[in-house]
């Protein structure tokens, strides 16, 4: 298994302002940095790849999803730039070596509405039609997507594993499919490990996170069997760790995060890498 850590732990948005969180994230025994692009324009894959290689470290790519970002808006000027930004996402991923884009690229967080039948089967048309003209532009660039699900008070559109695999088989292309996070699971799924097993192939990116969105190994996932159902399906892929910081107060706010959640971002990020290392052990 590989093993990474989230920019969003320390920093928002990252830059070469912020580029040393390459050696530091190094430096703790990470494989993997997963790079969240919230605006394109900071993204230099220049110098990142030179400071990937000089700290023998991977990248993977997440992306941020606003309200100008929205792929299932009724707003067709809203939808094309969420394509125009997925695509910069994607060059970035190509650029930097990671497998996939991931994130719950199908809206926009925090847009939760309750639709009735007719204006969600619309929902479901924008969005399908819209990501698979991005999942057209990745499988040229030889780049996977993984959809993200997120509990309910995020969206009101991809909540489950169960609706995640009825869009990527709607989109009908076969670099489209999930990343799974636990803290979410946590909320949706009545069974976590059978929710895995059922995404089996389809698990193209995976978030270990606590069930607080803390430290991994603190609450109460059961990350013993979360390490099984995934051994079950041969995944081979990323474990990141994904939390956020108080100190970034806009970044808090929209993911609900009022109490910071370890002694540091490093304790964090240090103790949960050891945790997970742990559970994950071949057996």
């Amino acid at each position: 298994m590989q093993f990474g850590a989230s920019t969003f732990i320390w920093v928002s948005p990252f830059s070469n302002k912020t580029l040393g969180l390459v050696k530091k994230v190094r430096g703790m025994g990470f494989d993997i940095i997963e790079i969240c692009i919230e605006d394109p324009v900071t993204i230099d894959a220049s110098r990142i790849n030179e400071a990937l290689k000089e700290n023998d470290l991977r990248a993977t790519i997440c992306g941020a999803f606003g309200p100008d970002r929205d792929a299932s808006s009724e707003d067709q000027s809203i939808r094309t730039n969420a394509v125009k930004y997925l695509e910069a996402c994607i060059d970035a991923a190509r650029e930097l070596g990671s497998p996939s884009v991931a994130g719950p690229m199908y809206s926009a967080v925090g847009k939760t509405r309750l639709l009735s039948r007719d204006e969600r089967a619309k929902q479901w048309k924008l969005g399908v039609e819209t990501l698979q003209a991005v999942a057209d532009y990745a499988g040229q660039h030889g780049v996977q997507l993984a959809i993200e699900p997120l509990n309910r008070f995020e969206t009101d559109f991809i909540n489950t594993v169960e609706q995640g695999l009825d869009l990527v088989e709607r989109i009908g292309a076969s670099n489209v499919g999930l990343l799974l996070d636990t803290f979410h699971m946590n909320i949706e799924e009545k069974d976590i490990p059978a929710a895995i097993r059922k995404a089996g192939s389809k698990v193209f990116h995976f978030h270990s996170c606590e069930n607080d969105r803390g430290t991994p190994g603190t609450g109460h996932v059961e990350w013993k069997e979360v390490a099984s159902a995934l051994r079950e399906i041969n995944y081979q892929g990323p474990l990141v760790i994904e939390a956020f910081t108080t100190e970034i107060t806009e970044i808090a706010r929209a993911v609900s995060l009022w109490r910071p959640l370890a002694p540091s971002q490093d304790w964090l990020a240090q103790e949960g890498l050891k945790f997970l290392r742990k559970v994950f052990a071949p057996e």
